[in-house]
């Protein structure tokens, strides 16, 4: 028999320090009454529908589900289009007849600022006093700040625009994480003996500053150390399309057409052209050893 779900309401772009204590109040919820923990998130934002502005995304919908799982223990991952008809839903039918009734929610979660509903009118009070009067639970959780400032997905993409990773990772709880599929390159890292793998940027995905990073390279469960470059390779060809290229350290082995997760860690220095190849692959062994360094036990 369904016992319905307990659902979590946001959008969680980055899945921040506000976003999990959010998700884990869902998920207490979800224990105590012996049901699944859902999380309720959109295909795009809704502001950028409403706007007719596009909003740069911290992660992908895929990266956002899996961080939902794996540090919150998140058991579903609802993902919902967000389209005209949902835009326009009155708040009163978004409540009874989408949450409760189509997604069968026996109880729901939701930040004190969150908005639903044609124009914004459902608020978190009156989503508690729906929810009370249909019989389901509901939980608001207050703003997560840190040293003062609110957490929030906008300040953290500022922070990776930045290249302050190490700070855009203290508010996300986790080190900022990007995944695509590796491609084939132009074999110039092979030629340098710091052979990279090609993973392109996944479309509508904020690209951190352009730059070097120390970074894990996950893949297959597994987690190896990898010197990783964002940007577009201005030492060996012009354009504008944006790549990130780790060099997995000490491994050796064929990741064409693998899913590669790169989780950033610290920030080692801008993108730069150099005046040779030599200076480059001189930069590149250096960027290796700091990050090489930063991984030690």
């Amino acid at each position: 028999m369904d016992k319905g779900r307990v659902i979590a309401l946001g959008f969680f772009d980055g899945v921040h320090l506000g976003h999990a204590a959010l998700l884990r109040t869902a998920r207490q919820a979800a224990a105590r009454r012996g049901v699944p923990a859902a999380a309720l998130t959109f295909d795009r934002p809704p502001g950028e529908l409403v706007s007719g502005t596009p909003v740069p995304l911290i992660n992908t919908p895929g990266d956002r589900a899996g961080l939902m799982r794996r540090l919150c223990g998140i058991d579903e991952v609802l993902l919902c289009r967000f389209d005209r008809a949902m835009m326009e839903m009155p708040w009163e039918s978004y409540v009874e007849d989408y949450l409760i009734g189509r997604l069968r929610a026996v109880h729901v979660v939701c930040g004190f600022d969150h908005r639903f509903g044609y124009r914004g009118q459902g608020t978190a009070e009156r989503l508690r006093e729906a929810c009370a009067r249909l019989g389901a639970g509901c939980d608001v959780t207050g703003e997560v700040s840190r040293r003062g400032v609110k957490v929030s997905s906008t300040h953290i993409r500022s922070l990776l625009s930045s290249g302050q990773i190490e700070e855009a990772n203290q508010f996300l709880g986790h080190p900022h994480c990007l995944t695509g599929t590796v491609v084939h390159g132009r074999q110039l890292g092979r030629q340098l003996g710091t052979p990279t793998a090609n993973v392109l940027l996944p479309p509508g995905v904020l690209s951190p500053a352009f730059g070097v990073y120390a970074a894990l390279a996950c893949f297959d469960g597994r987690a190896v150390p990898a010197v990783t470059n964002i940007g577009v390779r201005p030492t060996v060809r012009g354009g504008d399309q944006v790549t990130a290229e780790p060099w997995l350290l000490d491994f050796d082995g064929d990741l064409y057409g693998k899913e590669l997760r790169i989780e950033f860690y610290r920030f080692l220095r801008p993108e730069q052209k150099f005046p040779s190849l030599e200076a480059l692959r001189a930069a590149i062994l250096q960027n290796a050893q700091e990050t090489r360094d930063f991984f030690r036990p």
